[in-house]
């Protein structure tokens, strides 16, 4: 027997100190609830668990983003809808101001609503905003739109088909490639009937400068006279020929500016990769863009008020091209939420995997190390007792 060391006390204290940290180890993660509280609870397991957090808590917000989109893209398909009614009343205004049994007087009554109609479209257009974002007045960037409209009093087609005066018209306008398109249209009816024809000739070349008929190029006369020759054979008229030095076709110019269409980015994703953006355009609303700007439902005859009806008819599938388009990105916003939480869902479940502590089962290693505890205390206290024996060798 030994005094100098208590080799039996010493391996109970060693095995006592194990369960201790074990005990240590399953309090800590059972009050966490986190199996992982440090790296070097598992260094591997704790990288792949934060890269996914990383990935939930973006993806989170990406379905928070598409959210806000979702009710940028109401708020702005809500003004349409109240720019859509306004257009269709001005078309009533319109077609009743067509009509031959309203006076000049009554016309211009029409026109009065008409003009405050106007009004209001370019109001929404300016003040319609999204969390200080404005939606319907395009952004800064300025398009322009040049139309130049030669008339000929006196075409002898005019005179012999037409009991309202109304006038042949040869358009030419810039196009968004920079090329100069001839448009002929006229007000001529046929039999009584509404023509509404409309042929456009972009096989010119466009010249320098102010177009005045007077001194018009060659082939810009000829494109004219193109458009003319087609449309009065369509009509079963006799054409008129344009020529050089004309000085009886009188020249008007106007010229329509606009803001460029306003560029929201949607970022649906947890990622910087372009895939995770969802753009969307909407066009400048304003009465310029739409056409409308100026339009005329008075005077003396119902001309103006029939090519009026046309004007606003192109007005309203402009709208609502640009309702549809906002639409279709609503409905794509919803699929991308319900994909996002779908992903959310999925990874917040590996993640908790890899991350949170299985509750049973550190349950059972909490007991056995509280058992384990007990009994080490108590053969820590037995082999502290042992050498009590080499006092009865001493009496």
């Amino acid at each position: 027997m030994v005094v100098q060391h208590n080799i039996t006390a010493m391996n109970a204290n060693r095995m006592l100190g194990v369960t201790t940290n074990g005990q240590s180890k399953s309090t800590e993660k059972l009050s966490s609830g986190y199996r992982i509280n440090r790296a070097a609870d598992d260094a591997a397991g704790l990288s792949i668990s934060e890269k996914m957090r990383k990935q939930i808590r973006g993806l989170s917000q990406a379905s928070t983003n598409a959210q806000d989109g979702i009710s940028c893209v109401q708020t702005a398909e809500g003004a349409l809808t109240e720019v859509h009614s306004m257009l269709q009343r001005m078309n009533e205004l319109a077609v009743q101001a067509s009509n031959g049994t309203m006076s000049e007087d009554d016309r211009q009554n029409v026109q009065d609503e008409v003009d405050q109609l106007v009004s209001e479209i370019d109001r929404v257009s300016e003040t319609t905003k999204f969390n200080e974002t404005y939606l319907l007045k395009g952004d800064d960037s300025k398009v322009q739109i040049s139309n130049k409209v030669y008339a000929s009093p006196q075409m002898s087609l005019v005179e012999d088909a037409m009991a309202d005066g109304s006038k042949l018209e040869v358009t030419t306008e810039m196009d968004a490639t920079g090329k100069t398109v001839y448009t002929f249209t006229s007000g001529l009816k046929k039999d009584g009937t509404w023509a509404g024809k409309k042929i456009v000739d972009d096989s010119a070349t466009p010249g320098a400068g102010e177009i005045k008929l007077a001194d018009a190029k060659k082939d810009e006369l000829a494109a004219m006279n193109k458009v003319i020759t087609t449309y009065a054979g369509e009509m079963g008229i006799n054409a008129v020929t344009l020529a050089e030095g004309d000085n009886n076709v009188t020249s008007t110019s106007q010229t329509f500016t606009y803001n460029d269409s306003v560029n929201l980015s949607l970022h649906v994703g947890a990622d910087s990769a372009s895939t995770n953006k969802i753009s969307l355009d909407i066009e400048s609303m304003s009465s310029d863009y739409l056409g409308v700007k100026g339009i005329k439902v008075s005077g003396k005859t119902a001309m103006q008020a029939t090519g009026a009806i046309d004007t606003i008819a192109d007005a309203v599938k402009k709208v609502s091209k640009q309702r549809s388009a906002l639409g279709a990105v609503q409905n794509r916003l919803e699929h991308t939420i319900s994909n996002l939480d779908n992903v959310v869902e999925n990874t917040t479940s590996a993640e908790s995997r890899i991350r949170d502590t299985d509750m049973a089962e550190e349950m059972v290693s909490y007991s056995k190390n509280n058992i384990l505890m007990q009994a080490g205390q108590s053969m820590l206290a037995q082999a502290n007792q042992q050498n009590q024996g080499v006092l009865s060798l001493l009496q």
